[in-house]
């Protein structure tokens, strides 16, 4: 039996791969935060399945003693300052956690295990500015907020760990990737939230920032099994995950809407208020390396991925109701 130790584990991507890992017969550990108040939802179906520790990527000590009582064989570094516009109202805590805290996690692991295989979570937010399109591995990286330099830095240090103390540590550098269980500050989740209050009567208009946005979505579900592949290769390696087709935050509330029988011209306010102070206009990722490699494809596509989250807060919001 294989253990692996995830970080972030309660996050969106922490609770599908902890699914994952658990289907493949692993023992999970996931690390928690200490917390005045437990926010265990993502992975309550399968809480008692997993060994969860109290640890933080501000204390260095305590990473160093839930991997040697862990005793990994793999590290999932999911945890992190997650939202980019929370990076710039706190863009130096946004850094101890995203960047810094990817340093605590590598020097445990050369201190206690070099031959653990670790993951480091990095991001489409590092190319930002883009340099060309679509963005592939050898892309220049161009950061457009403090949470995409943060995530640059721990990319760079996880090559710099694996190339100097011979560590099997590699980057997933994943495009956006969302589902029913995406935190609801996060533009699809509010998308599909929106639709389901304006359909049930809950609200009228729905607020956003910049409808002209482009991203590459895909499926969560789908993007850890590609963080899982990474770990099970000869040789590390870092992967762009995509599914190679980009699509406008208007592209998302049309067909969103247009699933609940609504007109999203009727209900959708673009609000400066919600405008990046510098923009990334369009991220387009190239997953051919993955799919050559790894053998890795997208199972859900863009109008599925829409659909389930709509359905899923139409069914959780009319849930709510009756109780």
């Amino acid at each position: 039996m294989k253990t692996a130790l995830i970080t972030g584990v309660t996050g969106q991507d922490g609770s599908y791969l902890a699914e994952l890992l658990l289907e493949k017969g692993y023992r999970v550990f996931g690390m928690v935060r200490r917390s005045s108040t437990e926010n265990f939802q993502r992975i309550e179906h399968i809480r008692d399945q997993l060994e969860l520790r109290q640890a933080d990527l501000l204390d260095q000590l305590s990473i160093i003693e839930l991997i040697e009582e862990a005793q990994p064989d793999e590290i999932y570094n999911l945890a992190a300052q997650s939202f980019v516009p929370t990076s710039w109202t706190q863009p130096t805590l946004t850094a101890e956690f995203t960047a810094v805290g990817v340093t605590r996690m590598l020097e445990a692991v050369k201190l206690i295990n070099r031959k653990i295989r670790f993951y480091q979570a990095s991001s489409s937010e590092m190319f930002g500015k883009v340099r060309e399109v679509p963005q592939k591995e050898t892309t220049p990286f161009y950061p457009r907020s403090p949470y995409g330099v943060a995530k640059a830095y721990g990319h760079f240090l996880t090559v710099n760990y694996r190339e100097s103390y011979d560590m099997f540590a590699v980057s997933g550098i994943l495009f956006n990737h969302e589902s029913p269980r995406r935190g609801l500050e996060f533009v699809t989740r509010k998308i599909s939230d929106g639709v389901s209050r304006i359909k049930l009567g809950l609200q009228k208009e729905l607020r956003l920032g910049n409808l002209d946005a482009a991203r590459d979505w895909g499926y969560a579900g789908d993007y850890v099994k590609a963080m899982w592949m990474m770990l099970q290769q000869d040789e590390a390696e870092d992967f762009v995950v995509a599914t190679g087709k980009s699509h406008t935050v208007r592209d998302f509330c049309r067909v969103a809407f247009e699933h609940a029988g609504l007109n999203w011209e009727e209900h959708v306010v673009s609000d400066e208020r919600y405008f990046r102070p510098a923009e990334v206009h369009q991220l387009l990722g190239d997953p051919g390396k993955a799919r050559e490699r790894l053998g890795w494809t997208p199972g859900i596509d863009f109008l599925g991925l829409a659909k389930m989250m709509v359905d899923a807060d139409l069914e959780l919001l009319s849930r709510q109701r009756r109780k």
